[in-house]
């Protein structure tokens, strides 16, 4: 048996462009079962679980596995020094975020704005830093899982808020808000209101509208989740897109009175992962000076990517935006990479459906076109330098182009001849 910095060596000496330290990790673990020959696919393996980019042709257009909104690091690489937390005027210290919280009150008509590090994160420090020790009043069909198996009522405990659940999971009226206000023994601090944002119930359902909840009196939290900054999508050429119908947005939602709205950076934003917390001036600036703002604090880069991303919006420019520009692109055009993919590679092209994901707008699908094989090749085209995620669907593997960056079409294309060669397991 070699030693294992021999080991280690050899791989290297391979072209592994692993660290050293992660090469002997490897070569160890090839020594301890005896099978030095396993260290160049161990060495592969550990390479392969490192971030680095792939190809989305799910047609999942914020694909969670797959970190949700397509990023825009490229603008950041150069970063160096920024102005964080630092007044250029005075040469004082300044807030973090400002420029951020300026280009949100010009797009949503808030007040005033925080950004913390996601999305979950911002409706846990508004029920922390507004309602800890008091009373929050809930539909119980709004009392639902936000992902990753935590809960609504999980927020409310480790807010230190108390849940006062009103209503019936699918029907809630104003009146029962009404009641909870008179018949909770220490009163109702505020009202949730939480956005079903990755699911949807029919039939006979019903919950208030927010006019009627601010009536009460309380202030009434939203929690939209998705992002949609302004229902009347100013930042895109032509109407709102259909599939958005149901969306409800932040620009409306303050307007109807809502006192905070709470939404996710990296959903129909399309922006990199945070949580965004808009509303009065008051209610936000208590969730920004409470202590637990800082463990939540967003850091610089995703303060930059969020800045570079609301210029654009404000600059209604929707192609500097990746999942708008995605999400919009025509279905001709579409057809026509699809076509010239399959003129490459023999693949088949095919009429399919994309979908926002990331738990926005439950149902809606998108016209989309791409391009299928025979068989399960999936893991063939994930094998591949960038890797291919394509979704099989009736026995076939199906790459929808809408998700796929137009520069990466000639990789795709090279992938799916490469996998329609390699043997079937």
């Amino acid at each position: 048996m070699p030693s294992v910095d021999r080991l280690a060596r050899d791989l290297a000496g391979a072209g592994n462009p692993l660290p050293h330290a992660l090469l002997v990790d490897v070569a160890r673990e090839a020594i301890r079962v005896r099978d030095p020959a396993s260290a160049r696919a161990g060495a592969d393996r550990a390479r392969r679980t490192l971030l680095h980019r792939v190809v989305n042709a799910t047609g999942v257009l914020l694909h969670t596995n797959l970190g949700r909104a397509p990023g825009s690091e490229d603008r950041v690489d150069d970063m160096g020094y920024v102005n964080l937390e630092i007044d250029l005027e005075t040469g004082r210290r300044g807030r973090r975020g400002a420029s951020v919280a300026t280009l949100l009150r010009l797009l949503t008509g808030a007040e005033d704005a925080l950004v913390v590090n996601n999305g979950a994160a911002a409706i846990l420090l508004v029920l922390t830093a507004l309602a800890a020790g008091s009373t929050v009043a809930v539909s119980r069909g709004q009392l639902v899982e936000i992902g990753g198996g935590v809960r609504i009522p999980d927020v409310l405990e480790t807010s230190g808020a108390r849940l006062a659940e009103v209503g019936t999971t699918n029907i809630t009226r104003a009146a029962d808000f009404a009641r909870a206000l008179h018949e909770t023994a220490d009163g109702v601090a505020a009202l949730l209101v939480v956005h079903q944002a990755n699911f949807e119930m029919r039939g006979f359902v019903r919950q208030p509208a927010l006019s009627e909840l601010v009536s009460l009196g309380r202030p009434v939290i939203v929690d939209l989740g998705s992002g949609l900054l302004d229902a009347t999508t100013p930042w895109l050429e032509g109407p709102t897109p259909g599939w958005l119908a149901h969306e409800p947005a932040v620009r409306q939602t303050l307007a109807g009175g809502a006192a905070v709205v709470t939404f996710s950076g990296d959903k129909l934003l399309g922006g990199p992962q945070a949580g965004i917390i808009a509303g009065s001036h008051d209610l936000v600036d208590a969730c920004r000076t409470h202590a637990l703002a800082r463990a939540l604090r967003a850091g610089r880069v995703a303060l930059r990517q969020l800045q570079d991303l609301l210029l654009a919006y404000a600059d209604r420019n929707a192609t500097a935006i990746p999942f708008w520009r995605m999400a919009t692109v025509p279905c001709a055009e579409l057809r026509a990479r699809a076509e010239a993919v399959s003129a490459a590679t023999g693949a088949r092209v095919v009429e399919c459906r994309s979908v926002p994901g990331g738990g926005s707008a439950p149902d809606a699908e998108i016209d989309s076109v791409g391009v299928c094989l025979p068989g399960d090749v999936s893991a063939a085209l994930r094998a591949q330098d960038p890797p291919v995620i394509a979704r099989v669907t009736d026995g076939t593997t199906v790459c929808d182009l809408r998700t796929v960056d137009p520069e990466d079409d000639a990789h795709l294309a090279a992938a799916l001849v490469a996998a329609a060669s390699k043997p079937a397991p």
